[in-house]
């Protein structure tokens, strides 16, 4: 049942209730409207879907497309210096979340033998100790100490980089990159120059492997004489930008809300064993990647609306996971909550394939940082830590801590 409720003129991005909770307006909709048209800034009508169960019945529904070369992707904000697409993006070679079976199944079934539980539970032990080496070279630092820069980014590229074969000496550059083609409202020129920096540098490396193979995830792809160079491109860009992006986000803002709540940190710190708990309710409670993007190839019901072919749909992973009518008391962060069924790591065939390492970092992570330093503080107050407002991956610039 839906209410009479205002068409809101683009996406809600403003961070006014907090720095860890939705906008005030994607709130206030999700409880009137769930699945609601809007105003798209370029003059499109599309839709933004907030309440949980519309959400986990798009994503499962692929007649909601992942494509970006069907039709025009409108985007939902302002885009300072970009103009607006006149006509679909070309499909990208390799980059298979931006596909739809089977062209998405065929590249991700390349994939999901490198990602199986059981692998990932293999590699656990070498997690902890590049969490453990971070935390020695961190003990040793003048205080404060930036934790995004000396251990809330280094932990998964270290681990992505150690897992895909890509020297983590290179690191300054693909960071540098990465963070400049996420910003929202970087300008066309620019974040097309971070993307080619990205592929010229990939390309190069997947070229090699292909030539001389090694003992790596990228090696092991470029045997595949199925996939092409483009491919092969594309697919370690998704990877190395996936695989650090989201869980270095995460661990810092996690650490920003755990200190924040320190009735929780104090419970954490006092039950360990709850730390998988906490991982998932700390997913749930801050879903750092927050917008995803569907396209309608027909009409659609949904949610007792009707979704015409054509349609940009902008789905808000936050907004569904902090949903009363799925989650009691959603908007409290609590530890012991079994929060499994959020959507952070999406729903569907595009369900993230590296869930199982990204919760293994996130363990380790807030493990080796709670027992090593217990009495970690905010060197700064709340009201001054950057919040990345302005990025597509949600999180803070900088966290300064002390112990």
């Amino acid at each position: 049942m839906t209410h009479p409720v205002p068409v809101p003129q683009g996406l809600p991005t403003e961070r006014d209730a907090g720095p860890f909770d939705p906008p005030r307006a994607i709130t206030r909709l999700r409880g009137a409207r769930p699945v609601s048209p809007m105003a798209f800034p370029d003059g499109h009508m599309g839709w933004l879907v907030t309440g949980y169960d519309a959400v986990r019945q798009l994503m499962a529904d692929t007649r909601f497309s992942s494509r970006q070369d069907l039709g025009v992707l409108h985007m939902p904000y302002e885009t300072p210096g970009m103009p607006a697409p006149t006509e679909p993006s070309p499909q990208t070679p390799g980059l298979f979340i931006a596909m739809d079976p089977p062209d998405h199944t065929r590249l991700r079934r390349k994939l999901t033998g490198a990602f199986t539980v059981k692998r990932m539970r293999q590699l656990e032990e070498q997690i902890v100790e590049v969490a453990e080496q971070r935390l020695d070279a961190m003990a040793r630092m003048t205080q404060p100490v930036d934790l995004v820069k000396e251990f809330a980014l280094p932990l998964p590229s270290l681990v992505i980089c150690e897992m895909l074969g890509v020297p983590y000496a290179d690191r300054a550059d693909f960071q540098a990159n990465s963070a400049q083609f996420l910003v929202k409202d970087q300008s066309l020129e620019e974040k097309i120059g971070a993307y080619l920096a990205l592929t010229t540098y990939l390309a190069e490396l997947v070229t090699g492997k292909r030539a001389e193979p090694g003992e790596d995830m990228l090696s092991d792809l470029a045997r595949d004489e199925d996939l092409t160079i483009e491919e092969l491109t594309g697919i370690a860009f998704l990877l190395l930008l996936a695989g650090h992006e989201t869980t270095a986000n995460m661990l810092a803002l996690g650490t920003f809300a755990l200190l924040e709540h320190p009735e929780q940190l104090a419970a954490l710190r006092a039950e360990p064993e709850l730390m998988p708990d906490a991982v998932e309710e700390l997913m749930r409670y801050l879903s750092v990647v927050d917008i995803l993007f569907r396209y309608a190839t027909e009409d659609i019901e949904l949610g007792g609306e009707t979704i015409a072919k054509g349609s940009t749909v902008v789905v808000s992973l936050l907004a569904a996971n902090r949903d009363p009518l799925r989650f009691d008391d959603p908007d409290e962060v609590d530890i012991r909550r079994k929060a499994r069924g959020h959507v952070s790591f999406g729903h569907g065939v595009h369900q993230c394939l590296g869930q199982q390492l990204a919760r293994i970092e996130m363990r380790a992570g807030f493990a080796g940082l709670l027992r090593r330093f217990p009495t970690l503080a905010l060197a700064v107050p709340a009201d001054q830590v950057r919040l990345k407002a302005d990025m597509t991956i949600y999180g803070v610039h900088e966290l300064p801590v002390t112990w």
